[in-house]
């Protein structure tokens, strides 16, 4: 379909709840279509619909980048079963604060169900980056930004960034 404007930070839409899907039809499919145009674009691992300024609970996780053998993901009204207690830290960014990783902790495992493109739902158990992929996305969601794992130092050291990007927007 087509490629569309990622929302940087600073744009107060990437603070709303997002609103469930009621039915996959055509606006749904191509919305998706726009969104794998858009993740391709910017090469990232993962964008939510409200990333491109549309608040509906939907979002894609590409991990093809890391894993050949994936195949992009379509997430309709997921929902986050259960995750692990094991956590880990690792550096992560986002396509809405761009040029901008830092070090997030997040569950190792995370239990997912969602219903796909094609109206089936799926459940599924994912561990170390493709879990962490869903519960960044899945954040987005809920109107949180992957700095709100932030460290309050870690937010302080960033604040001049982050001042710069939402002026920008």
């Amino acid at each position: 379909m087509a490629e569309r404007q990622i929302v940087k930070y600073g744009d107060p839409v990437l603070r709303e709840v997002s609103e469930p899907v009621e039915n996959i039809n055509s606006e749904i499919k191509d919305l998706v279509s726009d969104l794998i145009d858009t993740l391709k674009e910017a090469s990232g691992l993962g964008l939510a619909a409200v990333q491109i300024g549309v608040l509906l609970r939907l979002f894609i996780v590409d991990m093809s980048a890391i894993d050949p053998t994936a195949a992009l993901k379509v997430y309709i009204n997921p929902e986050i079963l259960e995750t692990s207690a094991e956590q880990i830290e690792l550096e992560e960014g986002c396509l809405s604060f761009p040029g901008i990783y830092q070090k997030v902790t997040r569950p190792v495992r995370v239990k997912v169900r969602a219903t796909d493109i094609d109206g089936n739902v799926f459940e599924e158990e994912l561990d170390q980056m493709p879990a962490r992929a869903v519960l960044h996305e899945y954040d987005h969601l809920e109107g949180k930004l992957f700095i709100d794992h932030l460290t309050p130092l870690a937010k302080t050291m960033l604040k001049g960034q982050l001042k710069k990007l939402a002026q920008a927007s």
